[in-house]
């Protein structure tokens, strides 16, 4: 462990901020551990179906506000997507071939889980399983894909976005939402909200790719004020208190983004600034940096099996013919909470049996393009690609 820890260090560009790196693995680690937190499968006379603790106790709504996330993961997508593209023109590659590189890494392992989600739902059915198990399972490893279909868009029209202000898709956000809830008008177009909600944090990042994001004044300013604003919507204008969708809510603050959402996106853009500096000083140490890394290998792959780990956990519980506390109850009570912590390391567990299956369909057996394989050649033997980190 110390050697693949001293070879991933040696490995890394000297120019290489690890901080955008820990952004991006916080951002997806908190994801997984909000579904674990705030997603149930609840047992009842031989089915299983999805319920949430946000639901049958709305105290836990703070909850949603650490783990939700997202606008951290698209603001980095949009920094390291204009650098990338930025350099991709310097070498004399097309659009085309840059997106195919980039694309081929995001999508390929989303055609993995697909392609053994529909095997498993085959043989499910044919061994008599009840169709709204079935129905339930399915619909929490297939719903996050909404965000690799979103990122796939705003990575194909990043040349765009380096040039179009945050202000933009925030002004579509608001005018959809003032028409959507202020004239109580049908809200069907409001989906275009997708699209604009999270085009804000990319905008983002690829102003901070121009330099434009300087100064913790910045970070502070986007924390407090988008802090602010998403506070005050919930508590004046009527949003939702949780930032994820609740089963049974009649409206939801992510599906689509209403402008809550978007400013609390802004606040954790703020936070993901002013938390660079910190995390370039923890980051100097070899070990940290060696977690990071590899956790940023495997990042999609962590994003597309994290609920399929947690439904392993769950259906292997019911082996045993007896609800389990905080796997199989219904979530409605504190004690339900304290249980579901004790099964993380369960679903962590799981989720690694995933990670060592199917990471090598992101990383790419034979790729060479990293900037980390490039540079760190010398730094580690050709046989290992252990340590081959994902270029920017």
């Amino acid at each position: 462990m110390r050697d693949l820890v001293r070879r991933i260090d040696a490995a890394t560009p000297a120019d290489r901020d690890r901080a955008v790196d820990a952004l991006r693995a916080l951002a997806i680690l908190g994801v997984v551990l909000g579904h674990w937190l705030v997603t149930a499968l609840v047992a009842d006379s031989g089915t299983l179906h999805g319920a949430s603790p946000l639901r049958a106790m709305p105290a836990l709504a703070p909850l949603s506000w650490v783990f939700q996330t997202l606008a951290v993961f698209f603001v980095v997508g949009g920094l390291v997507g204009a650098r990338s593209h930025a350099s991709a023109r310097a070498r004399g590659e097309s659009h085309g071939q840059w997106l195919r590189g980039r694309l081929t890494r995001l999508l390929r392992p989303v055609v993995v889980v697909l392609v053994v989600w529909a095997v498993a739902v085959a043989a499910m059915l044919a061994l008599g399983a009840d169709q709204d198990t079935v129905l339930a399972l399915c619909r929490l490893v297939w719903s996050p894909l909404w965000f690799v279909a979103v990122f796939a868009l705003l990575t194909a029209v990043t040349p765009l976005v380096t040039r179009l202000h945050p202000l933009w898709p925030f002004a579509v956000v608001l005018i959809t939402d003032v028409h959507r809830f202020g004239s109580d008008a049908p809200g069907a177009y409001a989906w275009g909200n997708v699209v604009a909600g999270w085009l804000v944090p990319y905008c983002l990042g690829a102003a901070w790719s121009r330099g434009e994001l300087r100064g913790r004044g910045t970070g502070w300013a986007l924390l407090l004020g988008g802090a602010a604003a998403a506070v005050a919507l919930v508590r004046w204008a009527g949003y939702p208190p949780t930032m994820v969708g609740v089963p049974g809510e009649e409206i939801s603050n992510l599906d689509p983004p209403t402008l809550a959402a978007v400013c609390f996106g802004l606040a954790q853009c703020g936070a993901a600034l002013l938390l660079l500096a910190p995390l370039r000083r923890v980051l100097r140490r070899p070990a940290v940096w060696a977690a990071v890394a590899v956790t940023n290998l495997s990042a999609m792959t962590i994003f597309l099996w994290h609920q399929t780990a947690m439904i392993a956990v769950t259906v292997t519980g019911l082996l045993l013919d007896a609800p389990l506390p905080g796997l199989h109850t219904p979530p409605d009570t504190p004690g339900w909470v304290f249980a579901r912590l004790a099964w993380l390391p369960a679903f962590a567990l799981a989720l690694l049996i995933c990670r060592a299956a199917f990471r090598g369909y992101e990383t790419g057996r034979s790729r060479t393009g990293s900037t980390v394989v490039r540079e760190g050649r010398s730094a580690r033997p050709r046989r290992d690609d252990s340590c081959r980190i994902p270029g920017p």
